[in-house]
């Protein structure tokens, strides 16, 4: 008997704890009682206790190299696809090609990096779930490697004249894949993050994933334009990827919401207006001072421009991801 008494006691104790803290809470609630700076009731921007009341994502550094280098490549693949239905030239097809590939190879291995282990990855393969971004960026991930694999080994085997019938299938399901997959691919993850209740992301669930799309575009742009392709289209490509995110960069300024404090503020607000500047108003002068000068000048513009937007693209992404930090954490700037 007095070992049953012995083991209730302690739960006695814990329910009349809780009932004291609750009545002291309630008291403080009602102005009775001085409210102590560690037994307060739940701000805005910090919780009891003072901590917070969102958890900071816990995403590691692959997650923005992941964002950076899925936008550049499902670009890359839909700019393949097009330029092959078109009749350009085989050297952007074949470039835009391989630079999808090495999207198909690294998102993948980032993905994994970052769950840190294989079957967690495996494990998310195993359900369909139309009304979660993370569900269906995965399968889009899936069909996108799918597609550019495709691509890229029918043009391997019709390059060497083996298995002709086999290599030209590959080949256009590869580049129907790419048109299928590749915008979806390089705009999930501005789904993704605008999902959650991280403020800064989900008042702006309308605008990241156009945002990181046409980042995508500009970076995709930019690295062909590096591999030596001057394609008058790649031009106006990247033409209208600079205006677009300039007119991003004009409307996040102009926000008032306070949830946006984080985008204008402090070190993540530099950062965001660092890497809208090298995607935005810099390559698009750059362009259009091209447009007006001969050849050889132009062509130097438009590699400088290749490389701001590039810049800016990894940027403004680690940008993103530190302005979700800032603002889970409910302080200020």
């Amino acid at each position: 008997m007095m070992s049953d008494v012995g083991r209730s006691r302690p739960q006695f104790s814990r329910e009349t704890e809780k009932e004291q803290r609750l009545t002291l809470i309630q008291r403080e609630a009602a102005g009775l009682v001085p409210s102590e700076p560690r037994v307060a009731i739940a701000s805005a921007e910090r919780g009891y206790y003072e901590l917070p009341l969102l958890k900071e994502p816990t995403w590691t550094w692959e997650i923005p190299v992941y964002f950076f280098i899925g936008g550049a490549a499902g670009t890359a693949s839909v700019i393949a696809g097009i330029a092959r239905l078109t009749g350009a030239s085989p050297k952007l097809v074949r470039d835009a090609r391989r630079m999808s590939m090495v999207g198909a190879v690294l998102s993948p291995a980032l993905l994994i990096s970052d769950l840190g282990r294989p079957e967690r990855f495996l494990a998310m393969l195993r359900v369909f779930k139309p009304q979660s971004p993370m569900s269906m960026g995965v399968w889009i991930l899936m069909g996108f490697s799918a597609g550019t694999t495709a691509a890229n080994v029918g043009a391997w085997l019709r390059a060497r004249s083996r298995f002709p019938g086999v290599a030209g299938f590959l080949e256009s399901v590869g580049d129907v894949a790419a048109l299928l997959f590749g915008l979806p691919f390089a705009s999930y993850t501005g789904v993704l993050i605008g999902a959650t209740v991280i403020p800064v992301w989900n008042c702006n669930v309308a605008l990241l994933p156009a945002h990181f799309l046409v980042s995508g575009l500009g970076a995709s742009v930019g690295a062909l334009e590096l591999a030596g392709n001057d394609a008058p289209a790649l031009q106006w490509l990247g033409l209208g990827a600079a205006a677009v995110e300039s007119a991003v960069g004009v409307a996040i300024e102009r926000e008032t919401n306070p949830s946006e404090a984080p985008l204008k503020r402090g070190s993540s607000g530099w950062l965001i207006r660092l890497g809208g500047v090298l995607s935005g108003p810099i390559p698009l002068a750059l362009r259009t001072a091209s447009l007006f000068m001969k050849p050889k000048p132009a062509i130097k513009l438009r590699k400088y421009a290749a490389v701001s937007a590039l810049v800016g693209s990894a940027i403004t992404r680690a940008a993103w991801i530190y302005a979700g930090h800032v603002s889970a954490r409910g302080s200020r700037p």
